[in-house]
């Protein structure tokens, strides 16, 4: 009776453990998959006035007594600017003083086109975007190591005319010594951009 209690015992073990065996190099298919992690959702606020809202990632800094003065000193535009994060902007050749993207209105404008926007002197194209007209204009410039980008996308047909301008101030790469800095990553500055304009809703 001892060795059949023995043998039962040695059988149990052994299954046990080819059990665990095929368990283990069964593929990664053949096994129950664990659940999709939750997306981790950036902090975001809100910014509202009586004309427009719009949201932008809780680390930009908002600047409501914003104004931009380079098309005419005498008539600045008045809106809101949102400066991105230093962190950001640390160890790389982009600005974070005051690269950011502002929501900009001209009230008497007749006709709402993105040139109006900009000193240079430039053509706008027409973008279509997820059913929003915009009238895009860009320009650039440099000076002294400085380089310049901007991009007005004023809403087409709005009252008061509203636009959203990119504004990004980087300095010459070459300028560095080798490694000292990294160049900006653009694409992640433009789809941060990017996120923020199509968020905007005009209230009027």
């Amino acid at each position: 009776m001892t060795n059949k209690i023995i043998i039962g015992a040695v059988i149990v073990i052994l299954g046990a453990a080819v059990g665990v065996f095929v368990w283990k190099t069964l593929p990664s298919a053949s096994k129950p998959a664990a659940g999709p992690a939750a997306p981790q959702q950036m902090a975001t606020s809100t910014y509202a006035t009586t004309t427009f809202s719009v949201v932008y990632p809780q680390d930009f800094t908002a600047n409501d007594a914003y104004v931009y003065d380079q098309v005419n000193p005498k008539k600045p535009i008045s809106g809101v600017k949102f400066i991105i994060p230093i962190a950001m902007a640390t160890g790389t050749n982009l600005s974070s003083y005051d690269t950011g993207i502002s929501i900009e209105q001209l009230p008497r404008a007749k006709n709402c086109t993105g040139d109006i926007y900009l000193a240079a002197n430039v053509k706008p194209s027409t973008v279509n975007e997820n059913g929003v007209e915009y009238s895009l204009a860009t320009s650039s410039g440099a000076a002294a190591g400085n380089i310049y980008e901007e991009m007005v996308y004023a809403l087409s047909g709005s009252s008061p005319c509203t636009a959203v301008r990119y504004y990004i101030h980087s300095t010459e790469i070459s300028n560095y010594p080798p490694g000292a800095v990294q160049e900006f990553n653009s694409a992640a500055l433009m789809e941060a951009f990017d996120k923020i304009r199509q968020s905007l809703q005009l209230t009027q």
